[in-house]
């Protein structure tokens, strides 16, 4: 009547009757016999899902390891800086430039200003204060990361300018003082 000890003890509990447990054993016996189950279909899913969380924590550590890089980068390019700035600045002479749309100040000795001007030094952000730096390491700063260098003359800006202008020959120079 009854084939295995489960169907036994579900019948026995109530959870079942002996029509269910028939059908149950009947249908048990038509998968084995033509091979279709559930059990197959339940393989795949699960095979999948394995994979959509296999390629989705790829993604994730792929994006984690970039994010890390990107701070690895930045670190280095900040010691770089604070191994190579110029200490010996301070003088008389100010120099003015923009930082995140503000005029800010600088008191340079000459020679430092020469080279500012020049564009053989520029002016790198160094946290909160700035830092002056050989034009050499600028650019290898600039080729890692873009964003620490602040003042670079040796660039050769070209604006466009208006044809209607009139004062469109005349240059500004950079080390204007006012």
């Amino acid at each position: 009547m009854v084939k295995n000890a489960l169907q036994a003890q579900l019948l026995k509990a109530g959870l079942v009757d002996n029509k269910k447990a028939k059908k149950l054993s009947k249908q048990a016996v038509h998968e084995q016999r033509t091979g279709q189950s559930e059990e197959a279909e339940l393989k795949a899913k699960i095979a999948q899902d394995k994979q959509e969380k296999l390629a989705k924590d790829q993604a994730l550590d792929l994006e984690k390891k970039r994010l890390l890089q990107g701070k690895e980068l930045k670190a280095a390019i900040i010691q770089m800086i604070h191994q190579h700035k110029i200490m010996q600045t301070d003088g008389d002479v100010s120099y003015q430039f923009i930082d995140e749309s503000k005029i800010k100040k600088m008191y340079l000795n000459q020679q430092i200003y020469n080279a500012l001007v020049s564009g053989s030094l520029v002016i790198a952000k160094d946290g909160e204060s700035y830092a002056i730096l050989p034009k050499a390491l600028a650019e290898r700063i600039n080729d890692k990361m873009t964003g620490f260098i602040i003042v670079n003359n040796s660039e050769k800006n070209e604006q466009i300018t208006d044809e209607e202008d009139p004062y469109a020959a005349y240059v500004i120079p950079d080390d204007l003082m006012w």
